[in-house]
């Protein structure tokens, strides 16, 4: 992924159809562990005329995005708790300027302590390693999601307030 990075894929795709296949592969998991998982569009690729979200990317390195925030968000939401996945289109600012899309993957869990937020996305970089291990997390997922993000010239945010769970945005 890492070697890849600096070069931009050169494909067109649509972003809602990515995120249908997400839901599609995770449903089977969250129902397993009593989760519901939404998602919402804000008008965006949803059928009926709707504008298309489409974006410059690589669609399979775009599933492993958001099929890793979506896992992590079950994982770590815990049992029994809504993750929403959050499309929408807004206005950049900073570096990116006009139109772009994000897309939040909500999770409502213990949260993050705020400390550990900037190193998340370390390679191998653990929370609570004793828990991460016993959840099968190698520390891996987030330095990969990092460098695809990267690589499709997006952004990634995280947001965490320690009892109400975390938000992880990828905007195009």
């Amino acid at each position: 992924v890492e070697a890849a990075e600096r070069m931009r894929p050169s494909e067109m795709v649509d972003l809602s159809a990515v995120l249908d296949g997400t839901l599609a592969a995770i449903r089977p998991a969250a129902e397993e562990h009593g989760n519901t998982i939404e998602l919402r569009r804000d008008g965006l690729g949803s059928g009926d005329g709707a504008p298309r979200a489409m974006i410059q990317g690589d669609r399979d390195q775009l599933m492993q995005v958001f099929l890793n925030l979506a896992e992590n968000a079950l994982k770590y939401g815990g049992p029994e708790r809504p993750v929403v996945i959050e499309m929408s289109r807004e206005h950049g600012s900073g570096s990116m300027k006009g139109p772009v899309i994000r897309v939040d993957v909500i999770d409502r869990g213990e949260g993050i302590d705020p400390q550990h937020i900037p190193r998340l996305t370390e390679r191998f970089y653990r929370i609570d390693t004793h828990r991460s291990r016993a959840m099968g997390g190698t520390g891996l997922g987030l330095a990969i999601v990092k460098h695809i993000v990267n690589r499709h010239r997006g952004r990634l945010r995280i947001t965490s307030e320690k009892g109400k769970g975390g938000t992880f945005s990828v905007i195009f």
